[in-house]
């Protein structure tokens, strides 16, 4: 017995790392699960379905229920028949891991018009055409029962897109944006009975390795690093021990999970019966912005 037997999910870019990881526990979580990756490399270029193909396999190796989809979750119309698929095969869906991605890292002044286009439309509109479609599948099966469903998505940010991180304009752009997408989303779908949530992951995978290489270490050393260590939090939020979790944002690792809270007032300075000036603003500064005119935060804040 596992704690999402009877569920379906869709995971999407499940072919390697992270994803693959998620598609496995799943499954061995008693999930049913389409296996969805376009099997592009790191640039999302090319295409090729044996990564797919080997964690469907795998799950089927040890008895669990999967199915492959190739399709390019970018694309309106494939995205679409992704939740088709699923639903035709399976006879539903219950979860949406949206998890594929791509990098081009370069800096604003040299980035170039296709390599943003390229990350924002894999990492934000592939993110959203599933989400999409699956809100509309489980909006008419609350019309058809008149019941709300027990639906759970789980989007993939990213600490570069909750703290900026040099070379990631369009990375970081689209990553913040799954969280703004998240947060609306958790509200629109509320009332139907899905809740929707995001995570920030930190681990070593293909994408990752041109920033951080996991730290050597004994045999005997759990590697924090590992794409193994994201999974648990993202099926624990899938799962009914979690339904009561809605428009949440965690940054988790193999070292901590983080709730995160979004952006908020820290100071304030009253406008009273007067309008704003160039001049009342100087000399507001102070209250203002305290010591923080010119503050950049860290890409991996501590806990305070």
């Amino acid at each position: 017995m596992g704690i999402l037997d009877g569920k379906v999910a869709i995971v999407t870019g499940a072919g390697r790392g992270i994803g693959r990881e998620h598609a496995l526990l799943l499954a061995r979580e008693g999930a049913a699960v389409m296996v969805n990756d376009l099997g592009g490399d790191g640039r999302g270029e090319g295409q090729d379905l044996t990564p797919a193909q080997r964690v469907a396999d795998e799950i089927r190796s040890f008895g669990g229920k999967a199915e492959v989809n190739g399709a390019n979750v970018a694309d309106w119309a494939a995205a679409e028949g992704l939740v088709a698929q699923t639903v035709e095969a399976f006879g539903k869906l219950d979860i949406l891991v949206n998890n594929a991605g791509i990098l081009r890292d370069r800096m604003s002044f040299n980035l170039g018009e296709d390599e943003w286009d390229a990350v924002l439309n894999v990492v934000l509109k592939g993110s959203f055409a599933p989400s999409r479609f699956a809100a509309t599948y489980w909006r008419e099966q609350t019309k058809k029962t008149q019941e709300p469903i027990n639906g759970a998505i789980v989007n993939t940010s990213s600490e570069s897109g909750l703290y900026g991180n040099a070379g990631q304009a369009n990375y970081a752009s689209a990553k913040a944006g799954l969280v703004a997408m998240s947060l609306v989303m958790a509200r629109e779908l509320e009332r139907i009975g899905v809740r929707v949530n995001a995570i920030a992951p930190l681990a070593a995978t293909r994408l990752l390795g041109t920033v951080i290489q996991p730290e050597e270490g004994s045999a005997e050393k759990r590697d924090t690093m590992s794409p193994a260590e994201i999974s648990p939090l993202v099926a624990w939020l899938c799962s009914d021990l979690a339904k009561d979790v809605n428009g949440q944002v965690f940054a988790v690792s193999g070292e901590r999970i983080q709730r995160i809270q979004g952006h908020h007032p820290v100071t304030e300075i009253p406008a009273g019966d007067e309008s704003w000036s160039i001049e009342r603003i100087e000399g507001a500064r102070g209250d203002l912005l305290g010591s923080a005119s010119s503050w950049i935060p860290a890409f991996l804040p501590p806990v305070s």
